[in-house]
This record gives C-alpha cells, sequence and structure tokens, in this order.
C-alpha cells in the first residue's frame, strides 16, 4: 500500500490553515466512503452543520462506480408518445410512516415533485392455490383490523381465520429477547398468517428468510404492540384510531403510505448533488485506512493517498470489513458475519390492448409455499402515475434472494423467458412486450438475522474512534432508514470533529 505521509502538501492534503487563535492549525476533514443515499446523505448534513456554525471542516465523498445513487437508479425510455417510460432498478418508492426521507425532499426543495401511490386501488393480491387473491381490506401489515371483509376472504381457511382471532388470548412476551419472525408470527398468529400473509409481505420488503430474519430489527414495533397492548390486534385497532395522517403527497386529493418523485426515486439523489458543495469524485475505490500522526490515511484507487480526521465508511459491511481489518480485526470480523443475498428485477411493458387483466391494485406477492420461481410483481403504472406513456402499462418482477438464489446466474434470455412465462400462467399475459429492462443487485441485500443489533452494537464498539460505519446494513435498508442514519451519524461526527479541534488548542 503505497500511502504518503498524511502531513505532505499535496491536492489532497493541502496545508490550509485555520488563523483567529494563538496558532494555525490544518482544517480537518471527514472522508465519506460511499455515494450511495446514505454517503450523501451525510454530506448534506455535514454541510448545514458547518453552514450553521462556521465551522472549518472539508467534506469529500469518495465513490468507486462512475455513477452516484447506489441502488437508487431511475431509467427514462422515450420513444413510446409523449412521455417516457420511467424504470426503477432499485427501490420505487419511500415510506412516509418512517417520515426522514419525505423530510429531506422537502428540504430539497422537492415538495412538488413528490408522487404518491393511487390509493383509490391499493389492493394487494396473495397468490393462493395458483390463483391471485386479494389482502381482505383493513389488514395492517400482516393484523386484521376488520371482521367482516377478514371472515369472508378466501386467502385463510377457517381453522387458520380461528387461529388468528385466537391472538387476542395469547399472552404477550415481555422478556426483550430477539426472536425470527417466523417464530413472533407462528406463536402469535398462527402457521397458516405466516404463509399466506407474513412471509410474502414482510420478508419480501427484506429479501429475507422469515426463519432467520430478527423481529427486533426489521419489525420492533410488533413487539412494541404486543409489550403495550398484550395482543396485536388491540394494538393495531388502538393505532388505526390514534393514527396521525402524514405529510400530503400529490396523488389527487389522498394521503399515501409510499411516496415516489415525478421523474422516478433518482430525482432525492439528483437533488442532494445539486445542493451539496463537497468534493465529490467518481471512479475512486478505497484500498485501505491506516492510522498515523493521529489522522487517518486512505489509499485511493489512482495511487495517491488522502487525509482525514474522521471516516465514514456506508460500503457493504463485507467491504467496511476488509477497510478496517487492519485497525480493527474484532470489529471487521463481526462486520464479516452479516450475510448478503443477490436480487434481481425484470422489467417489461405492453401496450394496454394486449393485457387483459385489469390491474386493478398494486401487485401480486408469492408465498414460498406457491414453489413459483418468482417472488412478486408489481403492477408499476397502476401503482403510480407518470410510469408509463398514454396507452401502455409497466410491470416488474423479482426474482433472486434467498428463495432462488440460482436465479441470478440466468442470460438475459431465460430471464425474460421464464418471466413471460409466468406473467402468462399467473395473469394471463401472453403478448411481446415492447420493451423488457433486466437489473442484477449481487450482494447487495444485507440480512438482519436474529440478535442483528447486538451484533451491530458490538461493531461499533470496536471500531477505533474517528471510524464510524453506518448504511442499510445496520439500522434499516430503506430509503427514510438510511436518510436518518446519515443525519444521526453526521451528528456525531461533527461533535466529534469539534471536541477535537477545541481539545487541540
Amino acid at each position: 500500500m503505497n500511502i504518503r505521509a498524511v502531513d505532505q502538501a499535496t491536492p489532497d492534503n493541502p496545508p490550509t490553515t485555520v488563523t483567529g487563535t494563538s496558532q494555525e492549525r490544518p482544517r480537518l476533514r471527514v472522508a465519506i466512503i460511499g455515494g450511495g443515499i446514505t454517503g450523501l446523505s451525510a454530506a448534506w448534513y455535514l454541510q448545514k452543520q458547518i453552514a450553521e456554525t462556521s465551522f472549518p471542516l472539508d467534506v469529500v465523498v469518495l465513490e468507486q462506480s462512475e455513477r452516484w445513487g447506489g441502488k437508487i437508479r431511475t431509467e427514462h425510455i422515450n420513444g413510446f408518445g409523449d412521455d417516457p417510460f420511467v424504470i426503477e432498478a432499485g427501490p420505487d418508492s419511500f415510506l412516509t410512516q418512517k417520515p426522514w426521507a419525505l423530510q429531506l425532499a422537502y428540504e430539497l426543495g422537492l415538495g412538488e415533485r413528490l408522487l404518491g401511490t393511487n390509493d383509490y386501488r391499493p389492493k394487494t393480491f396473495v397468490l393462493n392455490n395458483g390463483k391471485p387473491t386479494p389482502l381482505p381490506e383493513g389488514v395492517m401489515l400482516i393484523v386484521p383490523t376488520r371482521i367482516m371483509p377478514f371472515a369472508l376472504s378466501p386467502l385463510l381457511s377457517l381453522a387458520g381465520k380461528l387461529r388468528m382471532g385466537m391472538e387476542l388470548l395469547i399472552p404477550p412476551r415481555r422478556d426483550g429477547e430477539d426472536e425470527t419472525i417466523a417464530n413472533f408470527i407462528t406463536r402469535r398468529l398462527g402457521a397458516e398468517a405466516l404463509d399466506k400473509i407474513a412471509e410474502p409481505l414482510m420478508s419480501g420488503i427484506h429479501n429475507a428468510e422469515a426463519e432467520r430474519q430478527s423481529l427486533l430489527a426489521t419489525f420492533p414495533r410488533f413487539r412494541e404492540l404486543e409489550e403495550k397492548y398484550g395482543s396485536l390486534i388491540r394494538g393495531m385497532l388502538a393505532a388505526r384510531r390514534a393514527s396521525a395522517s402524514p405529510p400530503p403527497a400529490r396523488s389527487g386529493s389522498s394521503v399515501s403510505m409510499f411516496v415516489s418523485l415525478q421523474a422516478g426515486t433518482h430525482e432525492l439523489v439528483e437533488a442532494l448533488l445539486k445542493k451539496i458543495s463537497a468534493d465529490l469524485r467518481l471512479n475512486t475505490s478505497v484500498e485501505g485506512i491506516i492510522q498515523e500522526d493521529g489522522r487517518y490515511a486512505l489509499a485511493l484507487s489512482d495511487g495517491s493517498s488522502l487525509a482525514a480526521d474522521q471516516v465514514i465508511i456506508t460500503s457493504p459491511a463485507y467491504v467496511a470489513a476488509s477497510l478496517v481489518r487492519p485497525l480493527a480485526p474484532v470489529a471487521a470480523d463481526r462486520l464479516s458475519g452479516i450475510r448478503y443475498v443477490s436480487t434481481g428485477t425484470l422489467s417489461l411493458a405492453f401496450r394496454t390492448e394486449d393485457v387483459s387483466h385489469p390491474l386493478d391494485g398494486f401487485g401480486l406477492v408469492i408465498p414460498r409455499s406457491e414453489s413459483r420461481p418468482i417472488n412478486a410483481i408489481t403492477w408499476t403504472s397502476s401503482k403510480f402515475n407518470q410510469r408509463a406513456p398514454a396507452g401502455y402499462v409497466l410491470l416488474r418482477i423479482f426474482f433472486g434472494g434467498s428463495r432462488h438464489p440460482e436465479m441470478m446466474d440466468k442470460e438475459d434470455s431465460e430471464i425474460l423467458a421464464l418471466g413471460r412465462s409466468e406473467l402468462f400462467a399467473l395473469m394471463g399475459i401472453h403478448a411481446e412486450p415492447v420493451l423488457h429492462r433486466i437489473y442484477r443487485w449481487r450482494n447487495a441485500n444485507p440480512q438482519y438475522d436474529v440478535d442483528h443489533l447486538q451484533r451491530v452494537n458490538a461493531i461499533e464498539a470496536a471500531l477505533p474512534m474517528g471510524i464510524t460505519v453506518t448504511g442499510s446494513a445496520y439500522r434499516g435498508i430503506g430509503i427514510p432508514d438510511c436518510v436518518h442514519q446519515a443525519q444521526e451519524t453526521a451528528q456525531r461526527v461533527f461533535a466529534a470533529a469539534k471536541n477535537s479541534a477545541t481539545e487541540s488548542f
């Protein structure tokens, strides 16, 4: 590793000083590794604190790829009418009940660009014995809150419904210990509820196995409701009565649980890039970190080095492990223990006249017990407006993950053929698509196994002062979670930098 002395004057290590005290000192620097939504948001929140305090702190963001945004990527395809297809390679929206991404959008001036879901047709279908079956109205996440729609639904057997109703009589667990999603749902609502509702809905969000997925790290609210009300059903009913509406999103006059942006989620990334005044570098990877003279020296892929007082690593946990191993082998071992799976999506566009299915909902989730080669289908142009030109529809198929890792190695032609076969079998669509796009995300989805939060606490405790890890591998995978982690990290790092400067003089 070729790292120059960190106190040598170079373009990356300028001899800039701060005056106004009895002696001069070099400007402090924060290096952010990774230019996804977490890294860019951290730069934004650091910049805000710098502006508010006039504290002399430089920020540099290092991204190894040729584009910003990480898994947030939107493609616009023209040539089919006045409007483009808007195809998401990664997340298509963010949750408003976790307010941090929505707040960031407003901070960046995107309030008028918010796009809510079409909540006049919010149905979600579950594949049940090979047939798409509507999720009963009034089911909040996994819990029924309306009796008649649930009682009349063909999704569960009579025995399954009775077992779910017995949840009101199940004693609550209040020991504070973690457990798997599968154990929690089976304990409170029964095995059929796990199979038909919880596994396809909840595990699909995290691309995780219910038998390994941590309750406390992914759905802590369920435990909170159990502890407070003694029952999920009572808790959900109370929450429904007391719920406050989130800030409105533009979807007619409705308020949406999920929102996107009119030109796609990448608008959030683009707005950040326009506002951030930090040193932003693409095609720049970090190959190693050493500690020298009280600072950190980052070996960059171009052979140069970068001096930093604080380092924020937002890369995947296995990348963070390789970077911190020389400095903190215990933390590195625990970082390496965070599992990842690979996932992919196939987006297909059709002429509306070629699709006989009504597409009267947001899409179809598929329980593992159905043994299909795909995991879910989103009816993208039904879920959101402004996703397909007039006269066309847009669908998105999800594949891979822990269910079918072998799908990731199939050729594009195989993926397309299989996707079309599934659309015909499940929705009766046999037309030739007018276009398709396949995206693969290899080793990009962290798995929150049982006791994940304990592992994260141990990682943070084992890291040396001045090194921080944050992002989707740790305390939430969604866009709002990543923004929130970035905000909290920026506050801690900024405070540490100010304290360091104060102690030095």
